[in-house]
């Protein structure tokens, strides 16, 4: 199985950088360019700490576990981009983001 849509809500796996253990949250992700991007306002969030630190990640979506590599977008287009995409149509879209890029394992 592989992820389709373009805009979804998977759980995010990311290993804990100072506890080590598994570290899961909700977030509202985007499928572009056969990548996975998860992004934040500023990168203080555990998660987002967390997969700079650590960059296996797992993805949970529709009861299937993908795993894959993240790492920190540098690419301020690449970032307003996947702004636009994260959040069509609305104001928000324009705000400046943090980006993590997952590649997923084959």
């Amino acid at each position: 199985m592989e992820i389709k849509e373009e805009l979804f809500r998977p759980i995010l796996t990311t290993k804990g950088r100072k506890t080590g253990k598994e570290h899961s949250v909700m977030l509202r992700a985007v499928n572009y360019n056969g990548k996975i991007y998860f992004s934040r306002h500023r990168p203080d969030g555990d998660w987002f700490q967390n997969a700079v630190n650590n960059p296996d990640v797992k993805i949970k979506y529709k009861d299937q576990i993908f795993s894959g590599k993240a790492k920190l977008v540098k690419d301020e287009e690449l970032d307003k981009k996947i702004s636009i995409l994260k959040y069509p149509g609305e104001e928000r879209a324009k705000e400046k983001r943090v980006t993590i890029e997952v590649t997923l394992d084959s």
